[in-house]
């Protein structure tokens, strides 16, 4: 029986991008999910998808950034669908512009909401999870929490304070004996919508730079996040790299995203500029989990081999016997002739 059937998992940003494909798959494995957003009928679109999945549902319309209004909503999703098991704290806005062309309210609302809206989604699980002393709450982290690039200074402060709260509370609940969980999975360039109707004051469109995976690659490595007992999962071998290279090269690091990350990050085409864009109020477009950059990928090998690296262990023990085993027989049989 799979161990997510029946269970409740609610996803911040589930109406759309990786949220919708996050909500999608917890719900393909009989999880009921709850779902906060800020857009109403996407919501709506959202709630009635999971029913036909057969699950039980329920969508609120809440900004993560508004702390009371999201624990509100945690209330509301258990006395509906039943106590919160997973809380998948995915909520996020960026800015992509030069940091000195940004105005501090700009700046303030991006931090709001993508890392004060973990906060506040960690502190509204915590609550009902310490009465049980169980769940798990996954952060929907990035390969920017730890290698910042230019043109989103905002975005990539807030991945990194995301990653030292979460290290903090993990400390907290190591001490306390809890046997709440808490894991982080960092994202690549993922092909979401949020490069349509994030704020953008760049001459030309956003996109995402090196490998670019479907959301839904994003969203099975969260499923599996929360069932197994990993600290942190990097999803593909850009993340992986990123990470690596930082901890060892990182004023190296600095170089290469000014050479490969500034110009990549800019799409051939000019910018729209009379898209509305989501930083302050919701946009009504007719979006779900993906985004309009074909050239994604719909497997990672990479995560493939960190998902399934004790099963890949325990094959290689074994084929290590067998040949040891058969080196003897030979010898031994070497000998005896």
């Amino acid at each position: 029986m799979d161990r997510l059937k029946g269970r409740v998992v609610v996803v911040t940003g589930g109406s759309a991008g990786l949220g919708r494909a996050i909500v999608r798959a917890f719900a393909a494995r009989g999880a009921n999910v709850g779902v906060v957003a800020r857009e109403s009928r996407r919501l709506h679109d959202t709630e009635r998808e999971l029913e036909l999945l057969g699950v039980r549902a329920l969508a609120v319309p809440v900004d993560v950034a508004d702390g009371e209004a999201l624990d509100a909503a945690a209330e509301r999703i258990e006395a509906a669908i039943g106590p919160i098991d997973v809380w998948v704290n995915n909520a996020m806005t960026t800015v992509f512009s030069r940091f000195d062309e940004m105005s501090p309210a700009e700046f303030r609302r991006v931090t709001e909401v993508t890392y004060l809206g973990f906060v506040n989604g960690t502190m509204a699980a915590l609550r009902r999870m310490r009465r049980r002393n169980r769940g798990t709450i996954v952060q929907v982290g990035s390969a920017l929490a730890y290698r910042s690039i230019p043109l989103q200074s905002a975005y990539c402060g807030a991945k990194h304070a995301i990653r030292g709260f979460t290290n903090s509370l993990r400390s907290e609940l190591i001490h306390d004996r809890s046997a709440i969980r808490l894991t982080m999975v960092h994202m690549p360039g993922l092909n979401t919508p949020q490069f349509d109707w994030c704020e953008n004051h760049l001459p030309r469109e956003a996109q995402p730079v090196g490998v670019v995976l479907q959301p839904e690659v994003g969203a099975r490595a969260v499923v599996w996040s929360a069932l197994h007992r990993r600290r942190e999962l990097d999803v593909g071998w850009t993340v992986l790299k990123t990470i690596v290279g930082n901890k060892g090269l990182p004023g190296y690091g600095d170089r290469l995203a000014a050479r490969k990350a500034y110009e990549p990050q800019m799409a051939p085409e000019p910018k729209v500029v009379e898209r509305r864009r989501n930083l302050y109020e919701p946009v009504e477009l007719p979006v779900a989990a993906r985004g309009r950059f074909d050239r994604a990928r719909s497997w990672s090998p990479e995560l493939w081999l960190s998902t399934h690296r004790r099963s890949l262990l325990v094959a290689l023990f074994a084929a290590g016997g067998l040949f040891m085993a058969l080196r003897r027989r030979r010898v031994s049989a070497s000998w005896s002739s």
